[in-house]
């Protein structure tokens, strides 16, 4: 028996069981049961929820795959087969994968742009001990299946940039991902640990944004969400967290948000340090069936706020579950609802599933045949 969903064919005689106890969160029930997903990779794109909607601008008959076969970067004349070369030189819409499992170290700061998807499914890629990835002024970006360790932070530079147009940067952070005034875009399935910096930044005006089902882990400053106090464009912005596994060894910031709003769902998070979900200047977060285990000594509180004033603020909690003494100080009047579009709406589990929904947080073995 097999089921047609657009050009995408599921094979449900050939679905295998993923063990007793194990469920699927929103997304990976969309396309993980696929035993035929290499050769339907584009189906994972239907498949986002939250504030990126479905990322259906970046399949079709136009796009250009593209496969890595060497792991080497030349950041102003990338040569044909490398990551940058990809992200770079090739025009219009991308899907990107990698022939083999490889270790990239990027030598300047990788810029990816506009409908670009970078697939590492079947093969474990690691982009460490060197600078990393970059999504500025871009969106409609899919960032799925990679190991981003050991971040470097960057001196001013020219690199090979979008469309093959050469781009100069200033003074680059060591973050595993920046995403700078960009839209649309969805990061998921990713295994992010041991950046100096942080490990995921959205800044200057970008929204739209979902980060689902990463491990984050071995870090101090996780995930900003917001540029600065004075920046106050990031009011608009809007992120999904959703469905992540945060630790051991994370300190703060998962995330820290300033200004604008943040849908923080079904995550795990496995202790802290200075503290889980923070702010400033009056952001808006819904925690929604978070799975919070609190450290065994030391602060026990979830929250954190820079300069509350107590009334603009909206730090909500709805279905959490609070372990080892946790505890969520509540602030504001008001729910601060998502108010999701149709296409962008997920149904929440509640809180007693979320080990299970976060179980296969990170990269996932998707290899030879097997399903991931």
């Amino acid at each position: 028996m097999s089921i047609k969903f657009g050009a995408f064919v599921i094979l449900l005689s050939m679905v295998p069981l993923f063990g007793q106890g194990h469920e699927l969160n929103a997304i990976d029930k969309c396309w993980r049961t696929n035993p035929e997903w290499r050769r339907n990779r584009q189906q994972m794109a239907t498949c986002s929820v939250g504030f990126s909607g479905k990322m259906t601008n970046n399949v079709g008959k136009d796009v250009t795959t593209y496969v890595v076969t060497d792991p080497s970067d030349d950041p102003l004349k990338p040569k044909p087969g490398t990551l940058r070369y990809g992200t770079s030189m090739i025009r219009g819409k991308k899907w990107i994968t990698f022939k083999k499992s490889m270790n990239i170290k990027l030598e300047k700061p990788l810029l990816i742009s506009s409908f670009t998807t970078i697939d590492g499914r079947g093969a474990d890629v690691h982009i460490a001990h060197g600078a990393c990835l970059t999504v500025f002024k871009a969106n409609n970006v899919i960032i799925h299946g990679l190991r981003i360790h050991h971040c470097k932070a960057q001196p001013p530079s020219s690199v090979m940039g979008p469309d093959a147009k050469i781009m100069s940067l200033g003074k680059v952070d060591a973050d595993a991902i920046r995403l700078v005034t960009a839209s649309k875009i969805w990061i998921d399935h990713n295994t992010l640990y041991k950046c100096p910096d942080g490990l995921l930044d959205v800044t200057r005006g970008s929204t739209d944004i979902t980060i689902s089902n990463n491990w984050f882990r071995n870090q101090d400053k996780v995930m900003l969400l917001g540029h600065d106090d004075g920046y106050v464009r990031d009011q608009n912005m809007k992120v999904t967290v959703a469905f992540n596994h945060f630790g051991p060894n994370c300190n703060q910031r998962m995330p820290r948000l300033r200004h604008g709003y943040a849908h923080v769902a079904n995550n795990l998070y496995q202790g802290w340090t200075q503290y889980a979900i923070g702010g400033s200047m009056s952001p808006r977060i819904k925690s929604e069936s978070n799975f919070f285990i609190a450290p065994k000594s030391g602060n026990k509180e979830v929250t954190w706020r820079q300069n509350n004033n107590g009334e603009n603020w909206k730090f909500y909690s709805v279905g959490d579950y609070f372990k080892n003494g946790a505890s969520f100080a509540a602030t504001g009047v008001g729910h601060a609802r998502p108010n999701y579009s149709p296409e962008q709406a997920f149904q929440v589990a509640p809180a007693s599933a979320v080990k299970s929904l976060t179980s296969s947080a990170g990269v996932l073995r998707c290899f030879g045949r097997s399903r991931c």
